[in-house]
């Protein structure tokens, strides 16, 4: 018997009634759908049947017409996870549960993070399904409290470490007198004595490996927790069974493991401990981001000055900010003047002057005026927020490498219990036939070597490190996957205007009487084109007065066309001035040379008349040169793309040293180029900052946007560089091949230890402790390795 479902899904995009009837009707059209759609409440009511359709099938229908479904994402801290294999089991059972459109789990910064439908399911029940499988979850608490709860850890992480450590160092005793025939008090010896050590260790202290085997065989898994239990209680148990043989028979001298169970989790403990310590070194770029963020604001109320916390400050709010002060929040400068030291967000050393109306970034420093400011963003909206969710977002991320090294690790645990069975049993059976001991032993070193924290670890811990030290120095990689994918690049392609240029041109030449400036500036007031902004600039000083322009329209590509006061006026290129059959005469000649300069020409006519020429010229950057330099040397075919005639295109290209250049592009054309370059097998990266190049730079396999550019373009890039510097493309690729180079490595030895190790372990080379103390070094090997990124020099 089928079975109806309901669901109500949050749908965006809807502007009328007549959105809303669509989608309704699409709906309804569906095998066994009854929906309502309700465009107030910006939602739809849907009745399924289960064995008909899904609702992944009804929401791809209502992408299909245009709309999307509301997604919420939320950021857990998962506690109690100790290896890959618990991170896997977690991320597995998230992803199986209806709503959840994509869930990952990171081992290292031990949180989860889940994009889900809130209309099928909620964040409480998908904490409950983390309960089921035998951990815990808790909302992704503040920055500050986060740290609290790691720092406690961190301590009873210690504690349990040195109360096993005190309890265990009587047994490791007794274990280095076996080795070297040292003489110690009989009570050492003892087989009781031995067992009131190592049984609060066994069962107290090693209790949470106990719980969390129990709760993963219970759910269908099997991580670290099972093969320490396993390993540790296999020698627990057989010595109590020799000491139980000394009841009534005190001559009997038994053969006791105590202390290999003991000094088993005290080690596996101390290894944790010494993997936590090291774990909370790789986030230290995002508490010293965190840091930078001013804790008080001096707020204008009732016309006196008062101090608040920084929490309490809402959009426009009017705040005072003194010399050396950091600014509170973002905002525009209303009353003063001064420069601002922005280096720590944009990278840019040499203060930036401010005056009235410029825009301000909080946890900035005021270098010299006391300031009034109007609060514009605050909260989780301010620039330095959005960078600390990107960083954020980005250690919490999963690269594509890290594929292998999940699927290896689901099904280790399964596979070393196998091996360590047939361990004993060839021990048993072959090498000494009836002797228990010796297979046992050889057993419980097969199943602590073999522990996968390494391999776990390998992969986030080089992400954290990588994402943590490009962020530092103004380098914002939104995901784990981008920064892998950024070290195959072949080729990169920069826009010229803002990206290569400062994209703030000046009018250098005007040729044409004063009614052709002002009918040009007039028309040119309309436009949007950074070109248009420096024309009306230099009519304002030469002090021309505006007309009102009766129609305007922008030639994509070519220019514009205006009607001012019965006049038509065009402005733009030879391709505008031939569709339109005007001669420009002998001009070609100034115009080749304006070109040939690097500048750019535009052709003025009026009433179909040629009346003059304005050129116009955006300047290099100047670290221009060097970056695009460093990018040819680092292996990269580098691309400049413009819509600049190829004379302008090519002047330019040649200060900055770029041989291959694409001119005379249409903003629509952008995406199609970059493709056109894919097609020829290579991974192309796009630079830009317009809104026009958010097309290109979804297209590209890395989009890099500049930090100084739109909100649009940085949103679609893949990669932000902060401040506009082009230095920090190829540092952003030098980071990239640096930590992909770290996770080949630390994959290497994870991998490495594991095959090596097993077959040592296997033929009983490797005592238990021995084991158990390389298992733990190796855990914090990856983790020191990984940190090792942090001294790399960009």
């Amino acid at each position: 018997m089928s079975e109806t479902n309901h669901a109500t899904l949050g749908i965006t995009g809807m502007t009328c009634a007549a959105c809303s009837s669509r989608i309704e009707k699409t709906l309804n059209k569906m095998d066994g759908v009854e929906a309502q759609v309700n465009l107030t409440t910006e939602k739809a009511t849907v009745d399924y049947d289960s064995e008909k359709t899904s609702i992944e099938d009804i929401t791809k229908k209502i992408e299909n017409v245009g709309y999307g479904v509301l997604m919420e994402k939320a950021e857990l801290d998962v506690l109690g996870m100790t290896c890959a294999a618990c991170s896997n089991r977690i991320e597995k059972v998230l992803n199986k549960q209806e709503g959840v459109k994509h869930a990952t789990v990171n081992l290292t910064t031990e949180t989860a993070s889940i994009e889900y439908n809130p209309g099928l399911t909620d964040l409480k029940a998908l904490i409950g399904k983390i309960k089921n499988v035998g951990y815990d979850a808790i909302p992704k608490a503040e920055a500050a409290e986060k740290q609290t709860h790691k720092e406690k850890e961190l301590k009873h992480k210690k504690m349990k470490l040195i109360i096993s450590a005190v309890l265990a160092a009587p047994l490791l005793i007794t274990m280095v007198v076996h080795l070297f025939n040292m003489n110690l008090p009989d009570i050492f010896m003892n087989p009781w004595f031995q067992f009131a050590l190592a049984t609060p260790v066994q069962f107290i202290i090693g209790w949470q490996f106990y719980v969390g085997a129990y709760k993963n065989l219970k759910s269908g898994g099997a991580n670290m927790d099972v093969l320490v239990a396993l390993g540790t209680s296999a020698a627990y148990f057989y010595s109590l069974y020799e000491a139980l043989k000394t009841v009534g028979n005190p001559n009997y001298m038994p053969h006791l493991y105590f202390e290999t169970s003991a000094v088993l989790i005290t080690l596996i403990l101390f290894g944790k401990y010494l993997e936590a310590r090291a774990k909370s070194q790789t986030t230290n770029a995002l508490s010293s981001l965190l840091n930078l963020q001013a804790k008080e604001a001096r707020i204008i109320r009732n016309g006196e000055e008062i101090m608040i916390p920084i929490e309490e400050v809402v959009v426009g709010d009017r705040l005072v900010v003194k010399p050396g002060e950091k600014i509170p929040v973002d905002g525009r400068l209303v009353k003063g003047r001064t420069s601002v030291d922005e280096s720590m967000i944009t990278g840019e050393s040499i203060p930036i002057e401010k005056e009235v109306d410029s825009c301000l970034i909080g946890s900035t420093i005021n270098k010299n005026g006391s300031i009034e400011m109007e609060a514009t963003k605050v909260g989780k909206d301010t620039a330095l927020a959005s960078i600390v969710k990107v960083v954020e977002e980005a250690q919490g991320s999963k690269a594509p490498i890290q594929r292998l090294a999940d699927v290896i690790s689901g099904y280790f645990v399964p596979i070393v219990v196998g091996i360590a069975i047939l361990t004993f049993i060839v021990w048993i059976s072959f090498f000494q036939p009836g002797q228990f001991e010796p297979a046992l032993v050889a057993a419980i070193a097969v199943l602590v070597i073999a522990c996968p924290c390494a391999l776990g670890l390998a992969t986030p811990t080089s992400i954290m490190v990588g994402t943590g030290k490009a962020a530092e120095n103004g380098i914002l990689f939104k995901g784990g996957e981008h920064l892998e994918r950024t070290h195959q690049l072949d080729a990169i392609v920069l826009d010229k205007t803002g990206t290569i240029t400062k994209g703030k041109p000046e009018v250098t030449d005007f040729s044409g009487d004063e009614e052709t400036l002002q009918l040009l500036a007039s028309a040119e007031k309309g436009s949007e084109h950074p070109l248009a902004g420096a024309i009306v600039a230099y009519a304002t000083e030469k002090a021309i007065d505006f007309v009102e322009v009766d129609e305007f329209d922008a030639i994509h590509g070519h220019g514009i066309e205006a009607k001012i006061s019965g006049k038509q006026v065009l402005v733009g290129n030879r391709k505008l001035m031939n569709d339109h059959q005007i001669d420009i005469g002998t001009n070609e000649e100034k115009l080749v040379e304006f070109e040939n300069n690097g500048k750019t020409a535009m052709l003025i006519a009026i009433d179909g008349k040629y009346s003059g020429i304005v050129a116009v010229a955006d300047t290099i950057k100047e670290t221009a040169p060097q970056a695009i330099k460093e990018l040819q040397e680092q292996g990269l075919e580098v691309i400049m793309l413009t819509g600049d005639n190829e004379r302008t295109a090519q002047a330019i290209a040649k200060q900055v040293g770029i041989d291959y250049v694409i001119a005379q592009v249409l903003p629509e054309e952008k995406a199609d180029k970059v493709k056109e370059i894919q097609v020829k097998g290579k991974k192309v990266a796009m630079v830009g900052d317009g809104v026009n190049d958010a097309p290109a730079l979804v297209t590209a396999d890395i989009g890099i946007a500049i930090g100084t550019g739109t909100e649009v373009a940085i949103e679609a890039a893949d990669l932000t560089i902060l401040g506009g510097e082009l230095l920090l493309i190829p540092k952003a690729i030098k980071i990239s091949h640096a930590t992909i180079k770290n996770i080949r490595q630390n994959l290497f030895w994870a991998f490495g230890y594991n095959t090596a190790g097993i077959p040592v372990a296997a033929v009983g080379l490797l005592a238990p402790w021995v084991a158990g103390a390389a298992m733990a070094l190796s855990s914090v090997s990856v983790v020191s390795n990984s940190l090792r990124l942090k001294r790399v020099k960009i």
